[in-house]
């Protein structure tokens, strides 16, 4: 059976359905599975929780289901530089769980290796830890956090081959290995699909019995969110 699907609604089309959990790869702009976001939002597929670093910017990556109306939920780790996530979340359309962004690093690795729970110092005496078992070890206070697993997780590599091998490149790697093992399916979008055997196995970053499926994506847009340059010195050319 192949796991190489011709476009990213094809991919997702079966998977999805109103009040699912889906984890998206990504940090800022880099890395977002973009094809399978706008595939998302091509289905409409509504009531969704998001476990995903960020929720994208202004016109581009998760943005598109926030103003699409999708996103019930976002679990997260940075939410600024986001005007429409602000105004859903005070205006008490958008529920919010905010959480350190190295915990949720690790809730989402805790899922994918099958570890239900685990305790940490961080957010120990803050609004993190509100309602959460906080337990002593060694005279100092962790708190435990609770794994995260979703029903679809999506995740963009560089390249892939048929077998779904995934090779990362370079800060787009970032929360994408961790939230490939942490969904029942896993769909990869990919800027190269290369023939089997043709990825080094130890190049290899996410192994293909992670991935479920890979689409190779059309084009890529290189998005950048903050452009910021120096004047150039007085005599250069």
């Amino acid at each position: 059976m192949t796991k190489v699907y011709r476009t990213a609604k094809e991919a997702i089309a079966d998977l999805v359905f109103d009040g699912m959990t889906i984890m998206s790869g990504g940090f800022g702009l880099s890395g977002n599975p973009a094809h399978l976001i706008a595939a998302l939002e091509e289905v409409g597929v509504r009531n969704l929780t998001v476990i995903s670093n960020n929720c994208g910017a202004d016109g581009v990556g998760l943005w598109k289901l926030l103003n699409s109306g999708q996103i019930k939920k976002m679990i997260s780790s940075y939410v600024g530089e986001n005007k429409l996530f602000a105004s859903l979340y005070m205006s008490g359309e958008l529920e919010l769980e905010l959480t350190p962004q190295g915990t949720l690093a690790e809730r989402i690795r805790a899922g994918g290796a099958g570890i239900p729970a685990f305790y940490t110092k961080t957010g120990v005496g803050t609004e993190v830890a509100r309602g959460k078992p906080v337990e002593e070890f060694d005279g100092e206070l962790y708190v435990r956090e609770r794994a995260l697993r979703a029903d679809l997780s999506i995740v963009k590599a560089w390249r892939a081959d048929p077998e779904g091998n995934l090779v990362y490149r370079k800060t787009a790697r970032n929360f994408n290995p961790n939230i490939a093992t942490a969904g029942k399916t896993t769909v990869a979008e990919v800027e190269q699909l290369v023939p089997a055997g043709s990825i080094d196995p130890d190049h290899v970053h996410t192994p293909g019995i992670y991935v479920d499926r890979v689409i190779e994506g059309p084009f890529y847009d290189e998005h950048i969110e903050q452009l910021t340059v120096r004047p150039r010195p007085q005599g250069r050319d």
